[in-house]
């Protein structure tokens, strides 16, 4: 490449890491999930859960759809960036989680599927 050629612009994908947290258990535990368990997505796929703890199946399920969007940036007047509390499908459960940022990360956009 010669002094005069620009140099190709490396594309990157901004997205924030995640963390789920159990907010509140409106009716009887089924799952052995307390308030304040969580899980966290970050690097765009990685999730992680606490050493010792563990998620519910069906919990985790529910918010999974969802946290692509959350990972980006969202018009404000878009509900995705108001919004923030999913359901467990559990109805006598009633577990509610909430979805919160915790940073953000620049990727190089061939580094992401």
């Amino acid at each position: 490449m010669s002094e005069d050629t620009p140099h190709p612009v490396e594309a990157v994908t901004e997205l924030s890491d995640l963390r789920v947290v159990v907010d509140r258990i409106e009716g009887r535990s089924v799952c052995g999930l307390r308030p304040g368990d969580f899980f966290e997505v970050t690097e765009s796929n990685r999730v992680q859960i606490k050493p010792g703890r563990h998620f519910c199946l069906y919990a985790l399920a529910a918010v999974l759809p969802l946290l692509p969007a959350k990972q980006r940036a969202l018009d404000p007047g878009d509900w995705m960036a108001r919004d923030s509390e999913v359901a467990c499908p559990d109805p006598e459960e009633r577990l509610i989680m909430r979805i919160e940022r915790t940073g953000t990360r620049r990727i190089p956009t061939e580094d992401l599927t």
